[in-house]
């Protein structure tokens, strides 16, 4: 079938299904569920495959659990999250027997575009929210993890009718033919120069979208944090996954002084947790040789135009004679604006330390000349600096005294603003993205009309009314 036929299939499913009882949607979230943790073994094995070599113990917590949490948290809530919204209606009419409420409908068909960072857990997460809602979904999984969206068609097509999920694979000419398609709802996860073709492709059939994109995520560093705490928790952070997480620390804005620390701190942390790196099944493998090629030219242009380096090798291994991909932390310090590790999302295990003399509102202004970013981290003490770093600053979510750790709360929405994303899912926002809020109102016997005046002839029953809601 061709996915134009996917998506007809599909729609016409859901349609006939309608309304869809809270029991079948509970029984995908089942199955969903099921879908994953009867195959964890087998989906880290591919994502292994994938990557070049991925640590198993990360692919189980940031893909498997990550998956199957989201999923037990819709079950768990789908009841409470379903019910009908009684809302006030305008004076007098709730005297008279008038009543207003939001219904919560499914929209349909979701498309969901994944990326190849978490090619698991972000689909399944999204799916959490599509399943509660009572939607049918089609997934477009990453040409980049092949072994994965292999297995996740494979598995799918054994626990769900195609008519309920789907997967269909392929490079930039099935993305673009993906996105053209008349969804109810579109899901993109990726890059921001890529979701602007998205956007424009699902105008021209108005489909409601959802961006999930990336972005520079700043750290800020106020006078008062705890550096050694600061330092290890970037650190680990920073090189999960090897640093390909979209809200992965992009930089650092440390106090003048404190740099130093900041940079020793950082060594010794990452020296702790990854004392070698090329045989350490914990560590990560950068995705393919472009991207490591991406990365190793930003280090060099870095250096050549006069950045110090710090490679965090504790074991001091030649990764020149290895091919397996594996990237030490980079630590760049006194990046300048012209190097391309300051201007573009760097996606990998290199971390620029950049540093203010000046107060917290130094630090604000170098965070708001650039764009929105999709997460901001602050590390301090003092209360006064960390509002005013919360509310001088605008990103899609924040984290203070930790980073990344938002997105594992459920019911904190998951989201970007500007260039890092559009719209937002987790939890209950989640289930209220994938469903349409129906407004329902219910007209009393009484001939409301008249009462009020809005029939002709008017008169003084319609002046009344003027000068009512004039007020």
């Amino acid at each position: 079938m061709t996915m134009r036929e996917l998506l007809d299939a599909q729609r016409a499913a859901f349609m006939a299904e309608l309304p869809v009882s809270l029991e079948a949607r509970r029984d995908r979230l089942k199955r969903a569920i099921a879908m994953v943790s009867d195959n964890a073994g087998r989906l880290c094995d591919a994502l292994s495959e994938d990557f070049g070599h991925r640590s198993r113990e990360q692919s189980m917590i940031t893909d498997v659990a990550a998956s199957v949490g989201p999923l037990h948290h819709a079950l768990k809530h789908l009841k409470a999250w379903s019910k009908p919204a009684r809302k006030p209606v305008m004076f007098p009419l709730g005297l008279l027997g008038g009543r207003g409420s939001i219904e919560y409908q499914p929209k349909g068909v979701v498309g969901i575009i994944a990326p190849w960072n978490f090619p698991v857990q972000l689909v399944m997460s999204p799916l959490s929210g599509v399943f509660a809602a009572g939607n049918r979904a089609m997934v477009k999984t990453s040409e980049y993890t092949p072994a994965v969206a292999a297995l996740m068609a494979d598995l799918a097509a054994g626990y769900f009718d195609p008519t309920e999920l789907t997967f269909v694979s392929g490079g930039p000419d099935v993305g673009k033919a993906f996105a053209e398609l008349p969804f109810d709802h579109l899901l993109f996860t990726g890059a921001t120069g890529i979701a602007k073709h998205i956007l424009h492709a699902a105008a021209d059939n108005l489909v409601p979208v959802t961006l999930e994109l990336g972005g520079k995520s700043p750290v800020v560093v106020g006078r008062s944090a705890d550096v050694a705490q600061a330092t290890e928790r970037v650190a680990l952070g920073k090189m999960l996954n090897a640093g390909q997480i979209c809200l992965a620390p992009d930089y650092m804005l440390v106090p003048e002084e404190k740099e130093g620390a900041v940079v020793d701190g950082l060594v010794a942390a990452a020296s702790r947790m990854y004392p070698t790196l090329l045989s350490n099944p914990d560590y990560t493998a950068v995705i393919n040789d472009r991207h490591y090629a991406r990365l190793t030219d930003w280090i060099e242009d870095a250096r050549a135009k006069g950045a110090e380096v710090i490679a965090v090798n504790p074991a001091n291994e030649d990764f020149t004679s290895s091919n397996s991909r594996k990237l030490p932390l980079h630590i760049i310090r006194n990046p300048t604006d012209d190097m391309m590790v300051m201007q573009e999302e760097i996606f990998g295990p290199v971390l620029p330390v950049r540093s203010y003399r000046g107060g917290i509102e130094e630090a604000i202004g170098e965070v708001n000349r650039r764009d929105r970013p999709l997460a901001l981290y602050y590390f301090g003490q003092d209360k006064a600096e960390k509002r005013a770093v919360l509310d001088r600053t605008i990103s899609g979510r924040a984290t203070v005294n930790d980073v990344i750790f938002h997105v594992s709360q459920e019911e904190l929405p998951f989201g970007g603003i500007g260039p890092s994303g559009m719209g937002a899912y987790h939890g209950e926002i989640g289930f209220r993205t994938f469903s349409h809020a129906k407004a329902v109102y219910s007209q009393p016997k009484i001939d409301v009309a008249k009462l009020a005046g809005m029939k002709p002839p008017y008169g003084k029953a319609t002046q009344a009314t003027i000068r009512r809601q004039m007020k």
